[in-house]
Formats: C-alpha cells, sequence, structure tokens
C-alpha cells in the first residue's frame, strides 16, 4: 500500500490555482468559446498566478542576502540606488549650439560655473573636505535622458561618457580637471574637436564627475549639462545672429540660406541688409510677401519673428506733409512713432486722441509712397515729455551730416518710388 506524500500549504494552492485553470480551460472548450474568448478568461488567471510566482521567488531570493558576502558577490551589483544629497551641478543654461573649436560658455556668454550642491541643506558646500574636490569634465551623449531631480546610478552616467571616433583628437580639449574652491569651480578654456551628428541623439553634454582617485567615502552625484549641438567651424560663417543687427546681411535672418534662392531675389531688389528688409516689411508688406512668395506660412512666420528681434537705433526722421502743418515721426525702419497736427507739438503715437489715427494712417500711406521729403533728426530724447515744440527740433536737432546721409539714403533706397515695380 502506498501513502500519498501530505502536501505542503504552497504545493495545495499551486496546485488549486492549477485546476482552476484547467477547469475554465475545459469549460470554455466544451461551451465551444472561440480563441479570442478563451484569451479574456484565462489571461487574468494566468497574469495573477505568474505575479504571486514571481512575488514568492523574489521573497525567497532576499530572505538569502544577510548570508552573502556583499563586498565579493557580484549581489552587489543588484544593490538598489541610494539617493545622494551631495551632488555636481552646472550653474548656467548653455546655448543650444557650438562649433568645433569654439569655447564652451553660458549663453551670455560667461564661464560655466560648477558647484558642489546639498540637495539636504540646499546649499553649495563652501566649506568642509569636499568643497576642494578635483573634479575632471567629460563628454556625454546627449540621450542621457535622467532628470536633473532624479538620482542615477554611477553606472549609468560612465555608460553615457563618450569617446572620439577611430583615428581623431580626443572629443573634448581644455582643462579638464578643476579643483573646486569653497565648492565652486569655473569651467576653463574647453572646446570640442569633432561635431556631433555622428552621434545617433545628433548632440553632446558636459559631464562633471569626481575623480576616480579620490577618496571620497560617500557617493557624489556627477553632474551633466542640458544638451547641444556641436557644428563644424566651416559653418560658423552661416551662422544666424540672435539677436540681428540692422547692418546684418539679409541672409542672417533664419530660413534665408547664404546664396540661396530667397537672398539672391532680396538682393535682386536691393534688400541686402535686416534693415532694409524691416523697412520693405513695414512700408509695404505685400511685395515683400511675393518676393518670397515660393515658402510656406510657416517659414514666413519664422523669418518675420526673427527679424523682428532686431535691436534698433535711436536714429528718427520727420515728413511733413500739407500746409496745416501736419506731421509724421518715423524710426529706422518706417514705423510711425509720432505725429503733429498743428505743425508746433509732436505726441508720441500712444498719446494721440483715436479719432486722429484715421488721419494718421492716411498720411502714413502717402509717407510709403515717396520718401523723398524725409528728413533725418537727433531724436533720442524726444518723448522725454508729453510734448514738444516741432520748432525746436526742426532748429536744433537736425544735423548737417546726417541730413545728406539720410536723403542719400532715401533717395536711393527701394522704398520710394521705385517700390510699386516689386
Amino acid at each position: 500500500m502506498v501513502f500519498k506524500r501530505p502536501l505542503s500549504e504552497e504545493e495545495d494552492e499551486e496546485g488549486f490555482k492549477r485546476r482552476i485553470i484547467s477547469s475554465k480551460f475545459s469549460q470554455n472548450v466544451n461551451c465551444g468559446f472561440s480563441s479570442q474568448e478563451l484569451a479574456s478568461t484565462l489571461e487574468p488567471l494566468i497574469r495573477r498566478w505568474v505575479r504571486d510566482e514571481v512575488q514568492r521567488t523574489c521573497q525567497s531570493f532576499f530572505k538569502t542576502l544577510p548570508m552573502l558576502d556583499l563586498h565579493r558577490s557580484p549581489i552587489n551589483a543588484l544593490e538598489p540606488c541610494h539617493e545622494t544629497s551631495l551632488q555636481l551641478r552646472f550653474q548656467a543654461k548653455l546655448p543650444h549650439t557650438f562649433f568645433t573649436g569654439s569655447r564652451i560658455e553660458s549663453e551670455d556668454k560667461n564661464a560655466v560655473k560648477l558647484v558642489l550642491f546639498d540637495v539636504n541643506s540646499n546649499k553649495i558646500v563652501s566649506s568642509g573636505p569636499f568643497s576642494s574636490l578635483k573634479v575632471e569634465i567629460v563628454p556625454l551623449d546627449g540621450d542621457f535622458s535622467a532628470d536633473d531631480d532624479e538620482d542615477w546610478l554611477e553606472k549609468d552616467f560612465d555608460d553615457k561618457v563618450i569617446c572620439a571616433r577611430d583615428g581623431r583628437r580626443p572629443l573634448i580639449t581644455g582643462d579638464l580637471v578643476l579643483a573646486l574652491q569653497n565648492g565652486v569651480a569655473d569651467l576653463g578654456e574647453l572646446c570640442f574637436t569633432d561635431n556631433s551628428s555622428w552621434r545617433r541623439s545628433r548632440k553632446f553634454m558636459i559631464g562633471a564627475r569626481v575623480k576616480k582617485d579620490a577618496c571620497v567615502g560617500s557617493r557624489i552625484r556627477e553632474a551633466k549639462s542640458q544638451a547641444f549641438i556641436v557644428k563644424d567651424h566651416r559653418g560658423e560663417s552661416y551662422k544666424k545672429h540672435h539677436p540681428p543687427s540692422l547692418v546684418d546681411d539679409v541672409w542672417r535672418l533664419e530660413k534665408i540660406a547664404k546664396d540661396g534662392v530667397f537672398h539672391k531675389r532680396l538682393e535682386s531688389n536691393r534688400i541686402c541688409t535686416v534693415k532694409d528688409f524691416l523697412q520693405m516689411y513695414t512700408t509695404n508688406r505685400s511685395s515683400l510677401r511675393k518676393l518670397l512668395g515660393g515658402s510656406s506660412n510657416k517659414t514666413w512666420d519664422t523669418i518675420i519673428k526673427h527679424a523682428k528681434e532686431c535691436v534698433l537705433d535711436d536714429k528718427m526722421f520727420i515728413y511733413r506733409c500739407g500746409a496745416d502743418g501736419t506731421g509724421l515721426l518715423l524710426n529706422s525702419v518706417m514705423t510711425v512713432v509720432g505725429a503733429t497736427f498743428d505743425g508746433q507739438n509732436l505726441l508720441p503715437l500712444d498719446k494721440l486722441p483715436t479719432h486722429q489715427m484715421p488721419v494718421v494712417e492716411a498720411v502714413k500711406q502717402q509717407v510709403y509712397q515717396d520718401l523723398d521729403g524725409m528728413v533725418p533728426i537727433d531724436a533720442s530724447s524726444i518723448f522725454e515729455v508729453s510734448m514738444m515744440p516741432l520748432s525746436s527740433i526742426h532748429h536744433e536737432h537736425v544735423r548737417t551730416t546726417d541730413h545728406e546721409d539720410g536723403m542719400h539714403d532715401m533717395l536711393g533706397h527701394p522704398y520710394g518710388k521705385e517700390m510699386n515695380c516689386l
């Protein structure tokens, strides 16, 4: 006579689950259920069974951890990441684009600061042995997506450190080792020697970590910058300016390529600088849009937005029309900024009564059709008061050289009588 071995509680529970699954399977098959209906019935049961089995296995595994030598066992690699309060941080916003050979510096052209920060005290570690640590700067792949607010493993950081392509110079050169002073250091001469186009992310980062030979005794989280593109220095001569200046060539604007279709078309119509472009936009927008007729609305909006970032100079022009003393004050891109209706007092545009605005609009259109009557004036302080006698402007602020230069500019400008041929 053979006695059955009594089942343990775990084995009995496991067998019970299997019997339930078998029973469900038999019921569905006997009832002629489709395979899809059968799958929907079994899926939650199998998921629950697998989850319980994984949980039981993990619990059994971790019960054995105290019996192991964690200093020698590879199990140490599975240790969870513990948050650290000490962190290296870059305290600067970097530009979106650098060129090979150009210095790594902040968006406002200042040195990039690296600090050792304690998140518990929310302060820079300015004293103690950690405040004078040596830190090394390394190049990182731009796809290091860990958030600055979360912690990461040292291995995660090391895996993103990249080297130069075969047969090339070191990827990053310059002052690669910094010594913190009171917990702070400035990046010195530091530049990339290769562009970032060969990386899958098309971008680089710079990282900072405590030197490997430093005996710290506790983890200090590494620093990483935001990702940026590195282009070959030969492309720097084609670089767009942000913001552009009035005297910049028109191809410095976004979406207008040097010697491209738009550039040649604009130059052929005597629109050579950003100032020319803005004047044309102000005085005859529809004609300018026709010159860029091959562009989409999105491209047009991008060009205009970039052009409007231009910082204007303080040059202004007065235009008199009619015997009643009506006149307009315009800036260097032909935008109306003031008006007079009696030939004596000049008011800023935002101070004019509403009923006078139609008159300003009508005179403005007359001005844009014929710019020969423009007279340059020195009006840098013209609106320091709400009203200023126009006679004082005429007699005191007109400069002979500016007048001659301005008239020459206006007479030879494409926005006078020649404008309609565009």
